[in-house]
């Protein structure tokens, strides 16, 4: 059996599928959430889920929270003296998920397909596997938080060219995906997000509102104080969920009036505390600027499909973030129609990487779905430019693969020399947006010897390959010579062996052959070139304008577009030739 888990920000679940469907396993206190808090004592003892969040409280500089945030990164966490990085973190929670389901299911759980955000990149991705492998699990899948809670919904049983767009609000992090099914296939259209944006984010306006409101500095509060202030904060936001105000008391905790037990969060308010009654239009007016930065994803991804808001026909609401009532409002208001929310937002994702694990499995009850996806990242290499007055900069980025491509796909690139004599070229394989290729991941590095000669002399074509499975091939074939060097990188996420890597590029082969090169848009070109010949006046100039625009659509190597705009010149071909 292969569980399904949601390693989430705030909280994670785990999930089987069984004669009954997907099905959440509650942990060892019977709760179905297990909150992503890790705590260590004095003596070196272990806590992780709700007991860490209660000793988050008293003893705030042994214990963390949020580390999903800082995932693939190297930021460190120093826990009752021992120094952790954020996957170690998360291999702690995903151990105790693994514990209670056994205990709960009676057999060992061995393999896991992990969610992780949509745009989470390559390091984020392999640390996220490094966590599950070190929890005791061979990580069967890394799938991504909306195709998760696509599969959950059901979406590719819904009418063919149908446009999805599911909104992932989490404690911590925000992805959008833009979906398409298309031809029977839910396509991946497009991605983007913001992994530093979540519930959590919403609760500490309220934690500031009341900071300021009340004239507090809060370089003058504990970390005790501060984390009973954020606890409070959060229970404010809960009411505010429910109703139209919401209320919030918190004592300083001062030697002079301080008593046994006034610490603890869940103490009731007497007149000496401080307080402050917030009401939702007040809230909703101080969250303006985190509904500012969800719409730019939105957009972002609306953008990359080249859609607009009034062609999507659906909104997927997923994370415990998306109850509040100013996200759903804005929502809505957004696209004009009430979104989808018929699935518990804290568990969609859970259970649609249970069901991914029963497509793994093979389980006949489950059937196999058609999803393609989309690099959440541009790939590229390294060049250097030549800018007015000759002057040369090195380190410019070169997009190869643009973000948000379909994948399975195939592009190339031709680059020449730089200098005199140059007798390699080097390329650099880099994963980012900046224009700068220092500001971006490097995931390998190739070189290839070229014939030395002038500057420009010499030619390379670098083809990027990208599968389903997140391998990258790189392939640098030097024109003059023939010459060819190629190497394969895969993400540690994929658990193909090397020669089951290079069979997947092998089938890819027919994506490899550029577009001018493939017999279909040759013979495209061909009759359009003979009618052409045969044509005069106007009637040539619109074939000659037909045929421009066709070899630009090749020219971009979109897969789609260049097989619209082939039916698009058949079609008008087809008018001529009679």
């Amino acid at each position: 059996m292969i569980a399904g888990i949601d390693l989430g920000t705030t909280n994670s679940l785990i999930s089987v599928f069984d004669e009954d469907g997907p099905k959440i396993i509650p942990n060892r206190l019977g709760k179905k959430l297990t909150p992503s808090v890790v705590s260590v004592d004095n003596e070196g003892n272990l806590y992780v889920g709700e007991t860490a969040r209660e000793r988050m409280i008293s003893f705030p500089e042994n214990t963390a929270a949020l580390f999903k945030r800082n995932m693939g990164s190297e930021a460190v966490y120093i826990l009752g003296g021992r120094k952790f990085d954020a996957t170690m973190l998360s291999s702690f929670i995903l151990k105790s998920l693994k514990e209670d389901a056994e205990a709960y299911l009676g057999e060992e759980l061995k393999e896991a397909v992990i969610s992780v955000p949509a745009y989470f990149n390559d390091s984020q991705r392999k640390a996220t596997k490094r966590a599950g492998e070190m929890a005791g699990f061979t990580v069967e899948r890394i799938i991504s938080e909306p195709t998760a809670a696509a599969i959950a919904y059901g979406l590719d049983k819904r009418d063919a060219d149908t446009r999805f767009l599911v909104f992932d609000l989490g404690g911590g992090t925000f992805d959008v995906s833009v979906l398409e099914l298309y031809k029977n296939i839910m396509e991946v259209r497009a991605v983007a997000g913001d992994n530093h944006l979540g519930g959590q984010d919403f609760t500490e306006i309220i934690y500031n509102m009341f900071l300021k409101e009340n004239k507090i500095d809060e370089d003058e509060l504990s970390d005790k104080e501060k984390k009973i202030l954020m606890y409070r904060a959060e229970e404010c936001k809960k009411e505010l969920s429910e109703g139209k105000a919401g209320h919030l008391s918190f004592r300083l905790d001062r030697p002079e009036d301080k008593t046994e037990d006034e610490d603890r969060p869940e103490d009731k308010a007497d007149d000496s505390d401080i307080k402050m009654t917030l009401t939702v239009e007040r809230f909703e007016e101080a969250c303006e600027g985190l509904l500012g930065r969800i719409r730019r994803p939105i957009e972002k991804s609306l953008a990359d499909a080249k859609l607009k808001i009034k062609d999507i026909d659906e909104i997927i609401l997923v994370g415990g973030a998306t109850r509040l009532p100013l996200i759903r409002r804005f929502v809505g208001k957004l696209f004009g129609r009430f979104p989808n929310v018929s699935i518990n937002p804290d568990e969609v994702v859970a259970a649609g990487a249970a069901m991914q694990a029963a497509m793994k499995e093979r389980n006949e009850a489950v059937r196999e779905m058609i999803l393609t996806d989309v690099c959440p990242f541009t790939l590229g290499t390294e060049i250097c430019i030549v800018k007015n007055g000759g002057v040369r900069e090195n380190g410019h980025y070169l997009p190869i693969i643009e973000r948000n491509t379909v994948i399975p796909v195939s592009r190339t690139h031709r680059v020449y020399t730089a200098n005199d004599n140059q007798s390699v070229i080097k390329v650099l394989v880099l994963q980012g947006e900046s224009s700068l290729s220092s500001n971006n991941l490097k995931l390998g590095e190739l070189s290839i010897p070229v014939p030395p000669g002038p500057e420009a002399s010499e030619a390379a074509d670098i083809t990027f390959t990208y599968d389903i499975n997140s391998i990258l091939e790189v392939m640098v074939k030097v024109v003059s010579t023939g010459t060819v060097k190629k190497m394969i990188i895969k993400n540690e996420t994929s658990n193909l062996t090397d020669e089951e890597a290079e069979e997947r590029m092998a089938l890819l082969a027919d994506l490899k052959i550029p577009p001018r090169e493939q017999e279909e848009n040759i013979l495209m070109l061909s009759r359009g070139e003979r009618l052409y010949e045969e044509a005069t006046g106007t009637v040539r100039e619109r074939i000659d304008r037909e045929l421009r625009k066709f070899e630009a659509a090749m020219d971009r190597q979109d897969k789609r577009e260049i097989e619209a705009a082939r039916n698009e010149l058949g079609e008008f071909l087809n008018k001529l030739d009679i």
